[in-house]
């Protein structure tokens, strides 16, 4: 990658200086670059801009020195650089669409921003054996998405407790389902539960088909709250090469992943409807 080492540099710049007053000037000055400059290069390699690198990586460190501390989560924002309560409260909303306090008191898992990593240096190897499985059809009851990424819908769930809500405050297990919109080009996702065990209230639900058939199940190696929704991202990468390494396609329909989030197992089902791609015809 162009430019690499000289982001590398700025990554290292900015890892060290979170807890400080950190400026984006500052890490251009670390990369050997105008602000302008830095600005763009960091844009193209990473597709998030320094400003927003920054951010994310001082919630992300935020939310993990809470797991081992009972403070006041502005005390540690103060810490990490956030100069007032209200500036963090809106970076942490704008972040994962729930107030700091409805995630202490939920605890549910949150997408976290690690260190980055570029093109070209080798993740850590990463396998799932999956299952063939034949699924009888059956429907699900679910809160259509108003969050173009999944994990921020999944917060304001968790925290708004929307399964309870759905089964009558019984303990059940919940669906993330998805579907590839053509016509609007881009990802339909619903969050619910099995019409079976919907007991409560409903409003603003639609009823999902789930069809019977052939599915490739993945489920996601065991892991912690704060590395679990980066566990669930990896597999869904790795299920989509195993298909095509495997000669199977999708066929289009609902795709879903399940949980019991009270469990705090920190481990998932997804479910992949499949069929065996057609063998190539010689040329």
């Amino acid at each position: 990658m162009k430019h690499r080492e000289d982001i590398s540099r700025a990554i290292d710049y900015i890892e060290e200086n979170l807890p400080f007053g950190l400026t984006v000037g500052d890490a251009a000055k670390a990369a050997g670059y105008s602000k302008f400059h830095f600005e763009r290069i960091f844009s193209e390699a990473l597709r998030m801009t320094p400003a927003e690198y920054i951010r994310r990586r001082r919630i992300t460190e935020i939310i993990r020195r809470m797991e081992s501390s009972d403070r006041p989560m502005s005390n540690i924002a103060f810490e990490l650089g956030f100069n007032s309560k209200e500036n963090f409260t809106r970076a942490f909303r704008s972040e994962h669409s729930i107030l700091p306090s409805e995630y202490r008191a939920a605890g549910n898992s949150l997408r976290l921003c690690e260190r980055a990593a570029l093109d070209g240096e080798t993740p850590e190897p990463f396998a799932i054996t999956p299952e063939l499985v034949t699924l009888e059809a059956f429907s699900v009851v679910a809160y259509p998405s108003d969050e173009e990424i999944p994990p921020r819908f999944w917060n304001k769930y968790n925290a708004g407790k929307w399964s309870e809500r759905l089964s009558g405050r019984a303990l059940t297990e919940d669906y993330g389902v998805c579907r590839w919109n053509h016509e609007k080009s881009r990802l339909d996702y619903f969050i619910g539960i099995r019409e079976s065990e919907a007991r409560g209230d409903l409003s603003g639900t639609v009823k999902l088909d789930i069809p019977g058939g052939l599915y490739a199940v993945f489920t996601t190696p065991g892991s912690n709250r704060l590395a679990f929704v980066g566990t669930i991202a990896k597999s869904w990468d790795f299920a989509s090469k195993w298909l095509c390494e495997n000669g199977y396609v999708r066929t289009g329909g609902y795709e879903f992943e399940c949980y019991v989030e009270a469990s705090r197992v920190f481990s998932e089902r997804i479910f992949i409807p499949v069929k065996k791609s057609a063998p190539a015809i010689p040329g």
